[in-house]
């Protein structure tokens, strides 16, 4: 086989690990090895030096295991027989999982039994070269990320199964619900799985749920989706009506308001008030529903409550002004007598309602003629 003088990773960015195509090395040969790698040297399947990244002179100085064991001369070219792998330590992201069946439970809202999967995908790093190399690589050239996931793929997707079903009841989340809780669910799963990649020398980065599968084609599911979805659409749909209704009673609120304070702006410019626009509508619809008689009618009512009015103010006006009487056994004075009005006259004007004072024929007041039977 043919001796390498130049020892470097000529794959691509997607490898975990990467084994050298030779076996057989000179002395002073050179090792590149890249950012974010790491070079191992293996003899007989034991785990010898290892390289970060850099460029090396490959001598018995920085080779003290290899040498030990295989009795490497000081200086020279000699050759020397060896395993050499390239670990590639970046992250590795989207890597895809995906469960292979539906695990079966009892839905914890409406209590039906459903079949459900899941997929996403996860981000690995090689922490641990030697752990990768001896635990889980063997005899293996090269290792892909197919090839780790094809690894892992039993433990994924036995935790995924029994993390799912153990959420979805101990949180009591719907079927309906849990595209909202996919943020929670990787969380917890990428919890679970960690310890499982970490004994083979890789870190669990990141875990993601990106699809919970429903069995959209069972009629139970349909059943239970609709009823589910037609509950929060009937709430919904109350809710509205409720805020448009609370808003049209605003709108119509402010619209009265409006109306007022232009009525009212519109009366203080023409100098009347409310009292007297009322006034005059209740004169025009008299008017218009009895014609002229209704209108005299009126008038003689409004001509009658005022004369009631003002009589009432002059008998009180009398009422407070009278003496109190006398002390019992006491004789009053002698007062002037008034003059008695004319046998059959009225006492008070029929027109302004003004007490006579005695036969007058005519009201002092108004002028007005006194009326007699």
């Amino acid at each position: 086989m043919a001796l390498f003088d130049v020892i470097q990773y000529d794959g691509d960015n997607g490898t975990f690990l990467w084994k050298h195509p030779s076996e057989d090395f000179n002395m002073l040969s050179q090792l590149i090895v890249h950012q974010s790698q790491e070079a191992v040297f293996l003899k007989d399947g034991r785990v010898l030096d290892l390289f970060g990244p850099g460029r090396y002179t490959l001598d018995s100085d920085n080779l003290p295991l290899l040498s030990a064991l295989v009795n490497l001369p000081f200086g020279g070219t000699s050759p020397f027989h060896c395993e050499v792998y390239f670990i590639n330590k970046s992250d590795q992201m989207a890597i895809k999982w995906g469960t292979d069946s539906k695990v079966e439970y009892l839905e914890p809202t409406y209590r039906f039994p459903i079949q459900i999967g899941a997929c996403g995908e996860m981000s690995l790093r090689v922490r641990d070269s030697y752990k990768l190399l001896t635990r889980l690589v063997g005899v293996d050239d090269v290792l892909t990320r197919e090839g780790l996931s094809r690894y892992f793929r039993s433990a994924v997707i036995t935790r995924v199964k029994t993390c799912l079903a153990q959420y979805m009841r101990e949180s009591g989340v719907s079927i309906f619900e849990i595209d909202s809780h996919l943020e929670a669910l990787s969380q917890k799963l990428q919890e679970q799985l960690a310890p499982d990649f970490e004994e083979y020398g890789l870190s669990l980065e990141r875990f993601y749920v990106m699809t919970v599968l429903k069995p959209e084609e069972d009629p139970t599911y349909r059943k239970f989706k609709d009823l589910y979805f037609r509950q929060y659409a009937d709430i919904a749909e109350a809710e509205l009506r409720q805020r448009v209704s609370a808003i049209d009673q605003a709108t119509a609120a402010q619209k009265l308001t409006a109306q007022a304070k232009a009525m009212a702006e519109k009366r203080s410019i023409e100098g009347y008030t409310y009292q007297q626009e009322r006034t005059l509508d209740v004169a025009e619809a008299m008017a218009g529903s009895g014609g002229a008689g209704a209108l005299g009618s009126m008038g003689m009512e409004l001509g009658i409550m005022t004369g009631v009015s003002r009589q009432v103010g002059q008998v009180m006006d009398s009422v407070l002004r009278t003496p109190a009487s006398p002390p019992p056994g006491t004789v009053p004075p002698p007062a002037a007598s008034a003059a008695a009005p004319a046998e059959g006259a009225a006492a008070f004007c029929g027109n302004c309602g003004h007490a006579f004072a005695g036969s007058e024929n005519f009201c002092p007041k108004c002028g007005g003629k006194r009326s007699r039977p």
